[in-house]
């Protein structure tokens, strides 16, 4: 189907026009941080003040450069970053040893390096606390990889010097000694010789571990005190010394940082916990955190069209992204985030994060938002993810998580032609063709709202450029998450209560859809949101209940799966009629009152069918606190092979101006059938424009276990890009999917081949990426083939313990004549062991306590084996591995150390 557009809305037109626009210097500027397309500017500009004062932003990120373009202070001139932490511990220092300074006032670093403390430092009870750490540990990949260049290039200047300084010294022993007959005067020579070579050998030997810097953890009387050496970073030896670095302290109370050195360019703050014992020393892991920020918060006082969507918005900075892992988020993490946030009192968090999951809706860090969007109130944005064109790939939990607003990616005109730099801009808005699309497995629609998913915004220092750009779902959240703080400074300024439940509902009931068929809200969501008309929503519902209208499904006649929507994939779902059960309950926030809230609540609710040939229900019900179940019938006998989404929704009879309070996405794929043997299908002559989709939706055959597949391009002139996506979904198992970006410069056949499921359906996904061929008003035409092929064995894996006897497997091609050659490989050695030393304690209380009050569990479990040759250990525990959201442990962290404790 086509990814297409904003519709001829008023709305639209209100909004600037989003198309046949020309670009001038200024709109040029402002299409690099995009505020049109969500009616930002336009709201700001009829409510000056309401651009974010009074609204605090969490960044769950890879961290958050106070240095940054736009960072320093909001528009109405207070402080822009409150709070900067490292959830992850990443950048955590083990001060726990104490020490004294001697009568030089002079104290022996961690390092072991002599250190000398600036007597004007208050230290009343003369205790010092010492540690040191690896600067590269500190500094993403890409700095460290420029630091490396950097100081080989410096280093090996100074060792040519000291080569040619040897090669002098030899050449005038020559020039002086012409017969070498005497033993010291040869040894002498073999010495200078030798000299050369080791100075040429360790050039190409060279190995930069980087330098140790050390810190110094005292108290002053009042707060916590830091001090860095980092002298080992400085050329000049007399630079980075202990005694002239400027304390610093806990970054909220002087929101003070610091520079390791000119050359990395590289900020920094501290935070100290545990009495002085841990030094947590914050960097960002990644340009991403400070270009999220940027969108959602920047305030430029010279450059005001650069100003990010809220630029009176204040934020806190909480790294989720761990720097030992190459910026990816752990639980613990996610953890200390959610607790940071209520400590802080926020009003929004945005968390431009994801990862694929086994189950929606479920596991620890969600039943921590529930509870922080619920009781807290808090409004949680995140990204949907950027795993599309296929549907069902949005990730967690943006996209997974009912109390989450899914934001997917959308690119304007303006985008297109500032940002992005293309020839010819699309004469409409769509979105992106790698943004994520729902449903999840369990029916849900996935996408909350579309915002722009691009800009130019700050990025570290240590980037050495002031901003650049980036698009992903990651810069759409941001961009939502903006949106919604003008909504709470608004709300606030005029009295209004805020809560999630009733700005979620503003939002969808007042978007602009993008598209005109219904399957495109698993793409966009409820379309593009529309912030000056969000606000005329609230305002005239401010006196409504604040309520979240739960939603539960299960199947007539059977208690599990309960699911969130109704999805009917596979073949044998859409062969007859189906009956659901369908219970809506009325969530209120946990300080709701019995007596005034509770109690009065009742609604008469009309319900309506998109479709009523195929979704059948009452049309009407009495909703009140304790809820109601509803039975509907859904009928997809009688669709056509593909793609059909339909919505059951309720409307309050009382004020159908407010939309709908509840909707009930359903989801149907009608699969071909592959009936002729040897089983093959042929997709023709399927006409392709930049951003187009098809989709084709396949049963696959019982037995197929692979697939060859051949894509076949012709009628275009300048370079073509394809997205190839193939997605499986299987009961308790992630989503199968396969991918491949393929790029042709003219046309010819490609071929690749990936696994498959037999008896389940798999949906196709081929789709010209949104750039490519703009320009070029030629049609591409893709002829696409797929043959099925299959041998089932009848043992996944061969474990061989010594007890038994040959094992015998057995093979079967089901489909067609296949060619088979077995092969063996015995590198793998499987063994079980039990723990021999367990261990539970509290985790330290001043990051790990639960804003319930529940201190977070630590469980150390020890486990001994022995390795006769080198090897590599891959520890695996099912129950934890491989996930990040859908697990109820919080995290797991593994440690291998050989018998001196060397990891």
């Amino acid at each position: 189907m086509p990814c297409s557009s904003i519709g001829d809305s008023g709305a639209g037109d209100d909004n600037g026009r989003l198309r046949n626009f020309k670009l001038t210097e200024s709109t040029f500027l402002a299409s690099l941080m995009p505020k049109k397309e969500i009616a930002a500017d336009r709201f700001i500009e009829a409510h000056p003040d309401y651009d974010g004062r009074g609204v605090l932003i969490a960044i769950f990120d890879s961290g958050v450069d106070p240095a940054a373009a736009g960072l320093q202070v909001t528009s109405d001139g207070k402080p822009k970053i409150l709070d900067v932490l490292d959830c992850t511990g990443s950048g955590d220092v083990d001060t726990s040893k104490v020490v004294k300074a001697d009568v030089d006032g002079c104290i022996h670093g961690a390092s072991g390096t002599t250190l000398v403390v600036n007597p004007s430092w208050k230290n009343p009870s003369g205790e010092w606390h010492v540690g040191c750490k690896l600067v590269y540990e500190l500094f993403t990949k890409t700095l460290t990889s420029r630091l490396k260049k950097e100081r080989k290039k410096k280093w090996d200047e100074k060792n040519q010097e000291e080569i040619v300084k040897a090669v002098t010294h030899l050449d005038e022993f020559n020039q002086k000694h012409t017969k070498v007959e005497d033993a010291n005067l040869k040894k002498a020579r073999e010495d200078l010789q030798k000299r050369i070579d080791i100075l040429r050998k360790q050039a190409e030997s060279f190995h930069d571990k980087g330098p140790v810097i050390d810190a110094v953890v005292w108290h002053d009387g009042e707060v916590w005190r830091v001090a860095i050496d980092t002298q080992s970073l400085e050329d000049d030896s007399d630079s980075g010394k202990l005694a002239d670095f400027i304390p610093l302290t806990n970054y909220r109370i002087e929101r003070k940082f610091g520079v390791f050195s000119k050359l990395d360019a590289c900020t920094f703050v501290v935070n100290v916990y545990d009495e002085g014992k841990i030094l947590s020393i914050v960097t960002d892991s990644s340009p991403h955190g400070t270009h999220v920020a940027g969108i959602a918060t920047a305030f430029h006082p010279k450059e005001s069209v650069l100003n990010g969507v809220a630029p009176g918005a204040q934020l806190i900075s909480c790294k989720i992204g761990d720097s030992r892992l190459g910026s990816m988020e752990t639980g613990t993490g996610l953890t200390r985030a959610l607790i940071a946030a209520v400590e802080h009192k926020c009003d929004l968090i945005n968390m431009s994060y994801g990862e694929p999951t086994l189950l929606p809706d479920y596991g620890r860090f969600v039943d921590l938002v529930n509870e922080v969007v619920n009781k807290h109130r808090l409004i949680f944005v995140s990204s949907a993810g950027n795993s599309g064109p296929a549907l069902s790939t949005v990730g967690a939990p943006g996209g997974t998580t009912s109390s989450i607003i899914g934001v997917g990616a959308y690119v304007s005109p303006a985008m297109a032609s500032a940002a992005h730099c293309v020839v010819e801009p699309p004469s409409e808005g769509i979105e992106y063709t790698w943004s994520s699309r729902g449903p999840t497995a369990d029916g849900d629609l996935g996408v909350c709202v579309s915002a722009p998913g691009g800009a130019v915004a700050p990025v570290p220092t240590w980037t050495l450029q002031r901003r650049m750009l980036m698009n992903g779902t990651s810069m759409a959240s941001p961009s939502a998450c903006g949106g919604i703080a003008l909504l709470l400074s608004a709300m606030k300024a005029e009295g209004i209560p805020v809560s999630p439940y009733s700005v979620r509902k503003a939002l969808e009931n007042t978007a602009i859809p993008v598209g005109s068929l219904p399957e495109d809200k698993l793409t966009t969501g409820q379309g593009l949101m529309q912030v000056d008309k969000a606000h005329e929503y609230i305002q005239k519902s401010q006196d409504l209940p604040n309520v979240w209208y739960r939603v539960k499904i299960n199947q007539s006649g059977k208690s599990t799966p309960t699911t969130r929507g109704i999805y009917l994939r596979e073949a044998s779902a859409c062969r007859q009629s189906t009956e659901w059960s369908v219970q809506v309950q009325p969530k209120f926030h946990e300080d709701a009152s019995n007596l005034e809230e509770l109690v009065p609540f009742e609604e008469c609710i009309e319900l309506h069918s998109s479709e009523k040939a195929v979704v059948r229900a009452p049309e009407y019900l009495l909703l009140t606190y304790n809820g109601r179940s509803f039975n509907i019938v859904v009928d997809p006998t009688n669709l056509s092979e593909g793609l059909h989404y339909f919505e059951l929704f309720g409307v309050d009879c009382k004020a159908p101006w407010r939309g709908p309070l509840f909707r009930i996405p359903i989801t149907i794929t009608k699969a071909m059938a592959v009936v002729n043997r040897p089983p093959v299908v042929s997709f023709s002559r399927m006409p392709f424009q930049p951003g187009h989709i098809e989709r084709r939706y396949i049963e696959v055959p019982l037995g197929a276990s692979w697939v060859e597949a051949t894509i076949q391009t012709s009628a275009f002139d300048t370079t073509r890009r394809f997205f190839v996506d193939a997605v499986q979904i299987c009961p308790l198992q992630r989503p199968k999917k396969w991918e491949s970006v393929v790029t042709f410069s003219s046309p010819a056949a490609k071929s690749f081949a990936f696994p498959v499921v037999g008896g389940r359906t798999m949906e196709l996904t081929i789709a010209q990426f949104w750039s490519s061929g703009i320009g070029s008003h030629g049609t591409t035409v893709v002829e696409f083939e797929v043959v099925f092929h299959g041998i089932n064995i009848n043992k996944e894996e061969v474990v061989l313990d010594g007890s038994e006897a040959p094992t015998r497997i057995d093979a079967e091609a089901l489909l067609a004549s296949e060619k088979l050659a077995p092969a063996a490989f015995l590198n793998k050695v499987r063994t079980s062991y039990r723990p021999v030393e367990s261990k539970l304690s509290a985790l330290a209380t001043d990051r790990d306590k639960l804003p319930s009050g529940k201190q977070t569990l630590l469980l150390t479990l020890v486990f001994k084996f022995k390795l006769e040759d080198a090897a590599e250990v891959k520890p695996q525990i099912p129950l934890l591995n491989n996930r990040v959201y859908d697990t109820k442990f919080e995290s797991q962290f593994y440690m291998i150390s050989d018998a001196n404790k060397v990891h």
